[in-house]
């Protein structure tokens, strides 16, 4: 089986983390930089991650997602935050990164900034926000992918509430909202999801070539 494929189909949404196992650091900078690698729309990334190993910030978090178990018994809890101020500021910063890190003039990138203010800019507020959280999803794809190349467990979750955790990351503050979160570690031996075989749409109800 092609080393990829096999990956994935190792990888499952991981209920019961083994919480006395840890991941060490090689391999959470390296998924890290997976993540930071993460393709998005005009390279924008309108979004930050956070990464929480503190117990006692995850167990408040816990309960705000509903106790599910993960929150605390894994690793580490990752936080997908997006941007809720893209302006011209944040259009300006992102410009000035481009020319400096491939060392050319602001003024050769009018094109691409004028591109950009005249699409993302103009989106109202709420169709922004729903931009940049399909953004961050891509990242997430990406951490889980990365992880399951890495053989470590990952859990995806929409089970929190958005406004709790907006306030107890003091995300606000910070023109951030949560959009969505996962859990990193290894996986717990007495979790049977794990020896349960995938379901997925067949390829020929899945695929369709034109």
């Amino acid at each position: 089986m092609n080393k990829l494929i096999e990956d994935l189909n190792w990888r499952y949404a991981t209920k019961s983390f083994d919480s006395s196992k840890s991941i060490d650091d090689e391999t959470l900078n390296t998924l890290k930089e997976a993540v930071r690698l993460t393709a998005s729309s005009y390279g924008l990334q309108p979004y930050e991650v956070f990464i929480i190993q503190d117990k006692d910030l995850r167990q408040k978090l816990k309960s705000a997602s509903f106790n599910q178990s993960q929150i605390t018994d894994s690793d580490y809890l990752v936080v997908f935050a997006v941007n809720t101020v893209i302006d011209e500021a944040y259009l300006d910063r992102y410009i000035k990164n481009i020319a400096e890190t491939r060392e050319i003039d602001v003024e050769d990138l009018s094109g691409m900034r004028n591109a950009i203010a005249g699409t993302v800019l103009q989106f109202p507020q709420d169709q922004k926000l729903n931009w940049a959280k399909q953004q961050a999803y891509i990242g997430l794809g990406n951490l889980l992918a990365s992880a399951a190349r890495l053989r470590v467990d990952a859990c995806p979750m929409e089970g929190f509430d958005n406004k709790q955790y907006d306030e107890i990351l003091n995300l606000e503050a910070k023109n951030l909202t949560s959009a969505v979160i996962a859990t990193i570690g290894y996986r717990s031996e007495d979790d049977s999801l794990q020896n349960a075989k995938k379901v997925r749409k067949s390829n020929e109800e899945f695929f369709n070539h034109l």
